[in-house]
């Protein structure tokens, strides 16, 4: 195989992604598209490719010949169903995280892929980040001594726009945020400090979103359209206090890893300001990073070496391509794992491990912060 041929299931937002695997001049084209909606579809073929073949039956999509891999970017609690169809159709799959809303879940998929050979990979595009594998490579040279501690803070500024007006504000669709938004957080603590969870305690609350409104009421047919500051600015527009909503949109995490490092999480959905803050500490100094300015800050303590004597801080270069140049590299890696079985950044398991803490912390959340064993799966071994 010299050009991989590429099939997207689910062609809403995160579909943009799309543009960086067609390139009829280089490894791989997008060559069709299924999704729910018509109308989405047709813009995907202006945007993306206007000859790819588009059908709103995806098994359709999955039966052509001319596909040889599928991107699986529907809905999260769609993931397990179409990720494992495609791979039963003898296609190379790229699933979006979370790779499913149930550890149960994944271990399907997994399983799946390794009865059918194929290859499957999670769509963690932090990992191919800047700012968080400068994190890592100072983490692994050692300067900051044998990791401690880890705190994590996730404000997600407009957090109603982005879960609370469409399908993720329902645990049916995701279980909680803490999979469909915490994934990735979840997985960048497992990826940079090499350990994986082992138990969590977790409090959280729907302390904003949610309420007593119908679950019909849209925002352009509201009477307080004009006053209420959670009125969509898009075209998600469905109401953010709507009382199928289950969601928490706050919650804090304590985690315990492997060889005894502890983590804190803590993620909340109605802050003014959107950012993610990392702090991880060791014996002889910590890292901290600041993503709305750019920086990643080494300090340093006594260590009788050099290293004590002057603090680091690192400026991160603008990449192209969307989030923050980690697109392009995730999809590049995808084809380069299908056509050279050139192993990526992430794992399977590594997605597997941030929805069963996920999963985990959810369940504590919602016995009243009790102790949960996280499940540890088939392997322990990659991170």
């Amino acid at each position: 195989m010299e050009k991989v041929r590429i099939g997207i299931i689910g062609a809403g937002l995160r579909s943009g992604i799309a543009k960086y695997w067609h390139d009829p001049d280089g490894k791989s084209v997008v060559v069709g598209a299924a999704d729910v909606s018509m109308e989405r579809l047709k813009e995907f073929q202006k945007k993306i490719n206007e000859d790819a073949y588009i059908t709103t039956d995806y098994q359709e999509l999955l039966a052509r010949k001319d596909i040889d891999a599928i991107a699986v970017l529907s809905p999260d609690h769609l993931h397990e169903e179409h990720a494992m169809a495609s791979l039963q159709a003898g296609k190379h799959v790229y699933c979006e995280k979370p790779l499913a809303i149930t550890v149960e879940g994944c271990d399907r998929i997994m399983e799946t892929a390794k009865k059918t050979g194929k290859h499957l990979m999670v769509g963690f595009n932090m990992r191919y980040m800047s700012m968080y594998q400068t994190m890592k490579g100072i983490i692994d040279s050692g300067v900051i001594g044998d990791l401690k501690a880890v705190w994590v803070r996730h404000f997600v500024g407009f957090g109603g726009y982005f879960y609370y007006h469409d399908w993720h504000g329902n645990s049916k669709n995701t279980t909680s945020l803490l999979l469909q938004k915490g994934s990735h957080d979840l997985d960048v603590i497992h990826w940079i400090t090499g350990k994986y969870t082992k138990k969590v305690s977790a409090f959280g609350g729907l302390d904003y979103f949610g309420g007593s409104q119908p679950n019909t009421l849209t925002c352009p047919t509201c009477d307080i359209k004009d006053t209420c500051p959670e009125a969509s600015l898009h075209t998600l527009t469905q109401c953010a206090f709507r009382e199928e909503i289950d969601v928490e949109d706050n919650n804090m995490v304590i985690m315990e890893l492997e060889g005894g490092i502890k983590a804190s999480y803590l993620q909340c959905h109605f802050t003014p300001d959107y950012q993610r803050n990392y702090t991880f500490i060791g014996t002889k100094g910590r890292v901290e990073n600041n993503d709305q300015e750019g920086k990643v800050y080494v300090r340093t303590r006594k260590s009788n070496s050099w290293h004590e004597h002057s603090d680091v801080t690192y400026d991160m270069k603008q990449e192209k391509g969307s989030h923050g140049g980690a697109d392009p590299k995730i999809t590049n890696d995808f084809v380069e794992l299908v056509l050279n079985n050139k192993q990526p950044l992430t794992t399977p398991f590594a997605g597997r491990m941030s929805v069963a803490v996920g999963c985990a912390a959810t369940e504590s959340i919602r016995s009243g912060g009790k102790v949960i064993d996280v499940s540890p799966g088939p392997s322990m071994t990659y991170v």
